[in-house]
């Protein structure tokens, strides 16, 4: 009975080291955690900053940024503009930064549309770029 327990044991050890030690099993998903928009392009920052980009990608990477900047400029005033970037410098991420202006309804739907197209040509650039 104790052998067949030890052989037990020993074979589900081996079986959980295998499965926690696997190489190609990612153990979490920035995807399946977070469901804001904004968190995933700060994430996406995060994991391209740790992954060697070449440079063509970060280049490619920045100007989608640039564009969304640009884009967003051109829907906020002059105080929604000030208030943004006295957020953005205070410490606060581009979507909590977007989250605390006070947005009319089609200024809203606008910015969010531009933030979704943001994240789309991110994902499908480093979708380009991983192996």
């Amino acid at each position: 009975m104790t052998l067949k327990f030890t052989k037990f044991l020993c074979i589900f050890s081996i079986i959980f080291l295998l499965f926690v030690l696997s190489p190609k099993r990612a153990l979490a998903s920035s995807a399946n955690f977070y469901t804001n928009s904004a968190v995933t392009i700060a994430i996406t920052a995060k994991s391209s900053s740790e992954v060697n980009l070449t440079p063509q990608v970060r280049q490619q990477l920045q100007a989608v940024r640039q564009r969304r900047n640009r884009e967003i400029q051109k829907v906020l005033d002059s105080s929604q503009l000030t208030e943004l970037t006295h957020n953005l410098r205070s410490g606060d991420d581009f979507q909590q930064a977007l989250d605390k202006l006070n947005l009319q309804g089609d200024q809203k739907e606008i910015v969010e549309a531009i933030v979704k197209i943001c994240i789309l040509k991110t994902k499908a650039i480093l979708s380009r770029f991983s192996p």
